[in-house]
């Protein structure tokens, strides 16, 4: 009897590779990351830290994970006396939770990018179970969609948060992390970075680095790493005792070390030479593709981009971010609704659209065929609206 699981996972791999990829979110991993993702380690039980174990037989376990960490350190270029890595948690969300909960109290104050704005769910949305237990203030951009650093020290004067987040999920601009490291200090807050999304192009070069500036950095692998749905946490040595019990035992069981692997794979390949030229790319491919909707007419948030990701508002169009995603999806374009600054519609249907370039540049995309794929979004959404 023919398997119906495998029939789907056919359907989707055909899908991948017949539309165009522009979630800034997703990305294609290499054939080894997904062979260590399969691999035995999915049999394995691994509760504890390397060399201190609930269980038996972890020998190659603990030697995996010690190898992995030292990719960390390797890849964000950072030193282990002063920086300790927990690669164990199961995804971004869990590691942000894990990252408050180990260094905060229940309701304690945290200073975050609002969701609206460019922030995540994870940053104290109301929605979220983080908006539940601490207290969040919110700082956003100004009418011109760039953060306004000023207004973000005078919120921090006020609200005199313990913690500040400077993460972004939905933010095409550059982030300074030495702005945000003055502005913690000068209220004697501890600085988180997720960077979540911009974690390839850190290690690739072509982002600013959070390091030396943030005593607390966390990132999902997957994006623009190129690695598997999972996550890091990176801390001052100070922090990491707290945020390692509060990972296991406090939130979660014994790690993936299928997806520890796979992370693994991903950092080995972005430790070569030509990842670079992928972040690099990204990049150029994301401003050639904001450039070229711009002189069709589209709306920009912030008027173009510094990263992988565009927003873009599509109700000039006539048209809510729902229909803009449903009409390119109809033709093979895959992008996702977005809420934009100061946006008047619900977060189910918002007025733009996000689009990314991390998947397309991994397929061998260059400057000229974004510029197709911007001419072919504008006959879809223009011409077709």
């Amino acid at each position: 009897m023919p398997s119906k699981i495998f029939e789907i996972l056919e359907k989707e791999e055909k899908r991948q590779k017949e539309t165009i990829n522009l979630i800034p979110s997703e990305n294609f991993v290499s054939e080894d990351v997904l062979r260590a993702l399969g691999s035995v380690f999915t049999n394995k039980y691994a509760e504890g830290k390397p060399h201190h174990r609930y269980y038996a037989g972890n020998e190659f376990v603990d030697e995996l994970e010690d190898e992995v960490v030292d990719l960390v350190h390797r890849a964000f270029n950072i030193h282990k006396d002063e920086y300790s890595v927990n690669v164990q948690p199961y995804s971004g969300s869990i590691a942000n939770i894990a990252t408050y909960f180990g260094v905060l109290n229940v309701n304690d104050e945290v200073l975050s990018m609002s969701l609206e704005h460019g922030g995540h769910l994870t940053h104290g949305h109301t929605a979220s179970i983080t908006g539940k237990i601490f207290e969040f203030e919110h700082y956003g951009v100004g009418e011109d969609g760039y953060i306004n650093y000023d207004q973000v020290k005078e919120i921090a004067k006020r609200f005199q948060p313990k913690l500040i987040i400077a993460g972004t999920s939905a933010y095409p601009r550059t982030l300074d992390y030495k702005k945000f490291k003055e502005i913690a200090d000068s209220v004697n807050a501890l600085l988180m970075a997720d960077i979540a999304h911009i974690a390839g192009l850190i290690v690739g070069g072509a982002h600013p680095s959070p390091f030396p500036y943030a005593d607390i950095v966390t990132t999902t692998t997957h994006k623009t790493l190129r690695g598997p749905r999972s996550a890091i946490i990176i801390c001052k040595k100070n922090l990491a005792d707290n945020i390692d019990k509060t990972v296991f035992p406090g939130i979660q069981g014994g790690p993936h070390m299928n997806a520890v692997a796979a992370t693994g794979v991903a950092l080995e390949e972005a430790l070569r030479p030509e990842f670079k030229d992928y972040a690099q790319q990204v990049v150029k491919n994301a401003k050639a593709l904001a450039e070229e909707l711009k002189n069709l007419g589209f709306q920009l948030v912030s008027g173009g981009t510094d990263n992988h990701l565009i927003l873009v508002d599509v109700t000039p169009l006539g048209l809510t971010g729902q229909q803009a995603s449903d009409k390119l999806e109809k033709e093979g374009v895959i992008v996702n609704k977005n809420m934009i600054p100061f946006d008047t519609r619900k977060a189910w249907d918002p007025s733009g659209i996000r689009l990314g370039t991390p998947a397309v540049t991994t397929q061998g995309m260059k400057e000229k065929d974004m510029t197709a794929i911007a001419k072919r979004i504008a006959e879809i959404l223009i011409s077709k609206s």
